[in-house]
């Protein structure tokens, strides 16, 4: 059973756990802007400086795989359509570089400004890690979720959580923080 948290709880993952999926959902409201939503995953691998080191630490749709293999996006969903997860990420803890300390995961929304589109128009957001056998595993076995139950009213990209060493083990942090400024934003603050 999955442990459902709240933003800014933190929680130590399965030690067991050698490779998580990370699922990301969410729905768009009724929206007449005349445009589809594309929302996008992606993983930036960083250092204990808090940047990324090299192009394969960041880690999105064109990009599909980070360094070592050690993070694999699984593709980008360019409606969010249907139930369940609407974008995944895989992360192989045993191929982790050591010099990474957190992995943090996001969303942002494609051509946001042009679009008119913010993060004020999508609903029942979240994300949720499961502990998988291996990269074919598409369910695996949950061990918790984040609901992103805050209104984000003008951001146009998501820090949605965090993945961190801490004592010699991952942990996760629900981090729910937005920006505007899209994808953009986000990497500047990583670079």
């Amino acid at each position: 059973m999955a442990i459902n948290l709240q933003k800014g709880q933190r929680v130590s993952l399965d030690n067991a756990m050698k490779m998580a999926l990370i699922g990301l959902g969410w729905d768009t409201n009724r929206y007449d802007g005349g445009y589809d939503f594309d929302l996008d995953a992606s993983a930036f691998l960083l250092g204990a400086n808090g940047r990324i080191s090299c192009d394969e630490d960041f880690v999105f749709y064109n990009n599909k795989n980070g360094r070592n293999g050690a993070v694999i996006h699984q593709g980008d969903n360019l409606t969010g359509e249907g139930d369940g997860d609407d974008e995944v990420i895989v992360i192989d803890f045993t191929k982790v570089p050591d010099d990474i300390q957190k992995i943090a995961i996001c969303v942002t929304i494609h051509e946001a400004l042009e679009r008119r589109q913010n993060f004020g128009q999508v609903s029942n957001a979240y994300v949720r890690v499961a502990k998988i056998a291996n990269e074919f595993d598409a369910a695996g076995e949950d061990q918790l979720r984040f609901d992103l139950e805050e209104e984000f009213s003008i951001e146009t990209g998501l820090v949605v959580c965090e993945i961190y060493r801490h004592n010699g083990e991952w942990k996760f942090n629900a981090v729910a923080a937005g920006y505007q400024g899209g994808l953009q934003a986000i990497l500047d603050m990583y670079q």
